[in-house]
């Protein structure tokens, strides 16, 4: 009896059986631009004495990064493996991510295990993108954009005027509004004193904040400018005359007040007076020709 009882608990107290385990000291990796990414994957198998290591990364599409003993795609001569640990050299934003590490050992009772590695790549400022107009009409609304898309984490943004730097908060005397977060830079009327050089710098967490080369913007205050009063003038002209062709089309009783106006033969005239006013006064670029109105109105068929 005494020898019955040893036998079973000598039976109940023998070793477990082991199984595949597979397990990372870090989940999720976060480096610099341009430095080395440690991916962990350690593993223990039973009786396998040479498991099948893969690994992969997840995406639109899954990629294999480890495959039948070799790297493979853009991870071929810039990673290594020691056990089934890879490191990847000069990592970019590209290479951020979700990897999986698989190992197969066939001879054991669990015959496969995985694990997950997040790679979060960290990438320092880039010189922004800046749109600033060169030029605006005193009393309009004007925006101006900043952009930098290759950082990470996104950067915040700030506008500076004449190399002063403008003040983020909107106040009932300031003209602006902007939007650290979008790079926006707001006008809801512009004046004068508003005119100047304007560049924007992005900066975040990870490196030196980069700015964009400064644009001047010039604001013309239109009741003195010729161009303006040019135009005003002719588009009133043209408006008249186009409502004096219409009536003169529908209602033939005004030919018996107006027997010798013919409206037809005042728009060359205009339109001539029209194109000669622009092309004196407008700065820059684009060329005009009688042949190409600006004003669509002076096309009468």
């Amino acid at each position: 009896s005494l020898s019955l009882s040893l036998s079973h608990c000598l039976t109940v107290s023998g070793p477990a059986s082991l199984s595949l385990t597979v397990s990372t000291s870090k989940a999720k990796v976060v480096v610099h631009e341009n430095t080395d990414a440690v991916l962990s994957c350690q593993f223990k198998t039973e009786k396998e004495t040479n498991p099948r290591i893969e690994w992969k990364k997840k995406g639109k599409d899954i990629t294999f990064v480890y495959f039948d003993g070799k790297f493979s795609g853009s991870f071929a001569g810039r990673a290594n493996i020691e056990g089934a640990t890879v490191t990847l050299h000069a990592v970019t934003q590209k290479d951020s991510g979700l990897y999986r590490c698989e190992v197969s050992a066939p001879a054991d009772h669990t015959n496969l295990g995985e694990i997950n590695v997040t790679l979060n790549v960290l990438v320092p400022p880039h010189t922004p993108s800046c749109e600033v107009p060169s030029s605006v009409l005193s009393g309009a609304g004007v925006e101006l954009h900043c952009k930098d898309k290759l950082s990470v984490p996104p950067p915040t943004y700030i506008w500076y005027k004449d190399n002063k730097a403008l003040s983020t908060t909107h106040t009932t005397d300031t003209s602006f509004s902007m939007d650290t977060d979008k790079g926006t830079l707001k006008f809801k009327s512009v004046s004068k004193a508003d005119s100047g050089q304007y560049r924007c710098e992005a900066s975040n967490s990870v490196g030196a904040p980069k700015s964009c080369v400064a644009h001047h913007m010039k604001v013309i205050e239109c009741m003195y400018n010729p161009v303006c009063v040019c135009v005003c003038v002719c588009v009133c002209v043209c408006v008249c005359v186009c409502v004096l062709e219409c009536l003169w089309k529908f209602e033939p009783f005004l030919s018996f007040f107006l027997p010798f106006f013919s409206p037809s033969l005042f728009f060359p005239i205009i339109n001539h007076a029209y194109l000669s006013c622009i092309s004196l006064f407008t700065l820059g670029p684009y060329p005009i020709s009688s042949s190409s109105p600006l004003c669509p109105l002076f096309q009468i068929s």
